[in-house]
């Protein structure tokens, strides 16, 4: 609609398609490519196309849901110099934007420089949140919310004057008193919740950690499924890795699984040094105790990962198929101490984890 308006011109394709985009990007020469969720990743696992360099006019893309791990590869292959990547809440009250032309600002979703740092030092506010019920962490003392630093980060709460900013979802009180949280950090404030966790360095650059909800607990400590499939989605022969928590029989809290799609034959894929690298970034706590194999990915209707259908399977593999479709047949590994090596999870593994005859 900003093009429109703008007095630009718009080419709408009739869908995406991996094998068509190419084409329809060359023939309109088009200068800016519109791209959402794991758009990007589906391009970059396929397989090459005559087109994917010949685009004289393609100068970007414009989007949101760039992943890391796919950023800079995607560049490179398919000579894009330009990345457009914002951030925005469903309900506009919290948005940033980056346009990258290089490595400084790669990978992130916003800029602000040290005036912009200033005006919204008590605006955009990172705090703490309990994973397992979702609400802010307060002093137990004072009974206000503790501030986060930014390099640490946290979920975004906006300081708003009054519930206004916020139009409301649509026949659902409930669901909008929600957003708001009150006597935050004194008393009578008001705050908008981003529902979404974020952290900005000191040269002002926001990163995405992990949407509300996504992050577990594992071993008393926090996981951040983003940033475990960042580091995972890296590894050669990946071509996805989506993050989650699963409950365990007889376990606190929720282990690490990744729903994994390669892009190599899994006969010929090794899951020894995969392991290995695993731990060699994470720390041990993060490393995924369970691995679903996956032919294809779960994702939501537009294109970005979708967590809830393999949460609700979990490791219960008499349930596989009834959420995730197609799912029926995926395989599972696991490692049931933390220096084994991933092995075949079967019913009998899941039999003994019921019976408590494993301790993870």
């Amino acid at each position: 609609m900003g093009a429109l308006v703008g007095g630009m011109s718009v080419a709408v394709g009739r869908k995406f398609s991996v094998s068509t985009l190419w084409n329809d990007i060359h023939d309109s020469k088009s200068t800016i490519w519109v791209y959402v969720g794991e758009a990007a990743r589906y391009l970059l696992i396929a397989p090459p196309h005559p087109l994917e360099r010949n685009h004289p006019r393609l100068r970007g893309m414009f989007g949101n849901g760039m992943r890391p791990d796919v950023w800079t590869r995607f560049k490179e292959r398919f000579d894009v110099p330009e990345v457009i990547e914002f951030f925005n809440s469903t309900e506009g009250v919290f948005a940033l934007v980056t346009h990258s032309k290089n490595a400084y600002t790669a990978n992130s979703v916003g800029l602000h420089g040290a005036i912009l740092r200033a005006l919204y030092k008590n605006t955009y506010i990172p705090v703490g949140i309990d994973p397992e019920t979702g609400a802010i962490i307060r002093d137990p003392k004072t009974g206000f919310a503790i501030r986060k630093s930014y390099n640490e980060g946290g979920e975004i709460i906006v300081n708003v004057p009054n519930e206004s900013v916020f139009a409301g979802y649509y026949n659902n009180p409930q669901a909008t008193a929600k957003k708001f949280e009150r006597n935050v950090f004194k008393k009578g404030d008001l705050y908008y919740r981003s529902g979404d966790a974020l952290r900005r360095d000191d040269d002002g650059r926001w990163y995405f950690l992990d949407r509300l909800g996504d992050t577990f607990r594992w071993k008393s400590e926090n996981v951040s499924t983003a940033e475990v499939a960042e580091v995972l989605g890296r590894y050669p022969g990946v071509a996805e890795a989506n993050v989650y928590g699963v409950l365990v029989p007889r376990h606190d809290g929720r282990a690490g699984c990744v729903a994994l799609r390669l892009e190599v034959p899994v006969q010929s894929f090794d899951f020894v040094a995969f392991v290995k690298y695993a731990r060699s970034k994470l720390p041990r706590y993060a490393v995924p105790v369970f691995i679903r194999l996956v032919d294809d990915s779960a994702t939501t209707a537009n294109n970005k990962q979708a967590k809830g259908p393999l949460r609700d399977e979990g490791i219960e593999l008499e349930r596989f198929g009834e959420k995730v479709e197609g799912g029926a047949h995926d395989k599972v590994l696991w490692v049931p101490s933390v220096t084994s090596e991933y092995q075949p999870f079967d019913k009998e593994a899941l039999a003994s984890l019921r019976a408590g005859a494993v301790q993870l």
